[in-house]
């Protein structure tokens, strides 16, 4: 008999066909969900002359929908790791599809504010659940690069959002681009044929047939045999209270810090992404079209993404993380200097690589962490947690701009969570990480079995 560690598997494998796969299918679904969730601020304008919107409605209007995020991350983030993550993945498709399209349909602030914090729960919920997915099946030498250039995808939906936004807006109205949400409905029978399940899951569940599929995936050198055994290591199986689980193994203080640095960054995404325009506005800029700065913030966001998982790969992805709320920090605060437009947008740029980019670093962080068994619960609560931030931001910051403040006070006072968040990074005992405590000398496939990458089992 032949007893087989899942997880080393994953960790050792060349990257092949199926890791393309999973790619490809959770980066698409990123790109759905970063559409619905900037989908909103696109046609809001419209959306407020077309009903006769109040600006203190509108606000609700925006809100309702990170309400749903913060329930959605935390509750679908949990549930995936009970009834499986291919499932929650399907679930929360079908939220973020289906209210973001009946939002078209609403003609009151309330109906809408409704529709969206049902779309919320779809939209947070799929985040700890995608990352958690590429987390498990990436190579570990190519792991961030491949988990933040996935959540790119976030910054691309921005981006098809406002172009497509604009033009859809123009030709049929604003309902056209909430309707235009609701064809990834359509795609949730491949998801589900296509995402492979968890293999802890698969592992509690006794479905070893499903896990020989999947590991002759990872490892095309393997040949399935019927005296094959699968096991993970007893911090990776899966059991019961997994949120308990977050603060077992020594893991308590690390757990509060990746909240405190959740909860840091995205105050510093929403601070930006609601009053920086506004701000520059204020302080004498002529910024242009607001297309232009949208993208300049998202490319921002996008470099910073998949540079800082590609230096996460090749040096300790706790500093490269803390270095880049330490780069956040800086841009910020330079944000609050006269300088001309083309600097501006150079410093706008690095302020999106250095705030959304880390807070996708961050997750890949945080997805490596956590043992396989509770990662999606891991994400979910710190992306939750975390959300209370982006809530938080818009109404702290409108007061500071309410009190007249000079232009650098403002951005001092959205740069200094970047601080805190960078502090926070550095106080996480990394020895606590499920990577940290997993050898990775020995093959995960015994090689008297004739199970190394290009070999077939004797006969």
């Amino acid at each position: 008999m032949h007893q087989i560690d899942i997880h080393k598997l994953a960790d050792e494998a060349r990257f092949n066909r199926f890791h393309v796969r999973v790619l490809v299918w959770c980066a698409l679904i990123i790109i759905f969900d970063g559409y619905d969730l900037a989908v909103v601020g696109i046609a809001l304008p419209s959306i407020m002359k077309d009903l006769g919107v109040a600006p203190t409605n509108a606000g609700f209007m925006v809100s309702s929908a990170l309400f749903g995020m913060v329930f959605g991350a935390i509750f679908l983030g949990t549930i995936a790791d009970k009834i499986g993550r291919r499932w929650a993945i399907a679930i929360c498709v079908v939220l973020f599809s289906v209210f973001t399209a009946a939002a078209g349909l609403a003609r009151d602030p309330v109906t809408f504010g409704i529709v969206r914090f049902l779309a919320g729960l779809g939209i947070g919920g799929v985040m700890p659940n995608v990352v958690a997915e590429m987390t498990e099946y990436a190579p570990r030498k190519i792991r961030a690069t491949l988990v933040t250039a996935m959540f790119s995808g976030y910054a691309v939906g921005g981006i098809v959002a406002a172009v497509l936004g604009k033009g859809l807006i123009e030709t049929y109205g604003w309902q056209s681009v909430f309707f235009a949400a609701g064809a990834p409905v359509l795609l949730v029978p491949l998801i589900l044929r296509s995402l492979p399940e968890s293999m802890p899951f698969l592992l509690a569940k006794g479905r070893h047939e499903a896990l020989q599929q999947i590991a002759a995936k990872l490892e095309p050198g393997y040949q399935p045999g019927p005296t094959d055994r699968f096991a993970v290591p007893a911090h990776d199986k899966a059991g019961s209270a997994p949120v308990r689980h977050l603060f077992s193994d020594g893991r308590s203080f690390s757990t509060l810090m990746f909240w405190v640095a959740f909860f840091m960054c995205l105050f510093m995404v929403y601070a930006l992404s609601s009053w920086l325009t506004k701000l520059m506005a204020a302080a004498g800029y002529s910024l242009g079209s607001a297309l232009t700065f949208v993208l300049v913030l998202n490319v921002g966001a996008m470099i910073g993404a998949v540079g800082g998982g590609w230096l996460a790969d090749r040096f300790h992805i706790k500093y490269v993380l803390a270095a880049m709320y330490g780069l956040a920090a800086i841009s910020i605060t330079l944000l609050g200097f006269k300088m001309p437009t083309e600097a501006l947008f150079f410093v706008v740029g690095l302020a999106g690589a250095s705030t959304i980019g880390t807070q996708i670093v961050a997750n890949a962080y945080t997805g490596q962490f956590y043992p396989m068994a509770i990662r999606s619960t891991g994400l979910g609560w710190a992306l939750g947690i975390g959300r209370s931030g982006a809530i938080l931001a818009p109404i702290v910051i409108g007061v500071l701009v309410g009190m007249n403040l000079p232009l650098q006070q403002n951005f001092m006072a959205i740069a200094i969570p970047a601080v805190v968040g960078m502090i926070a990074v550095l106080l996480i005992d990394h020895r606590r990480s499920a990577s940290a405590q997993r050898p990775h000398a020995t093959s995960p496939l015994p090689d008297a079995a004739g199970l190394l990458p290009g070999r077939a089992r004797p006969r």
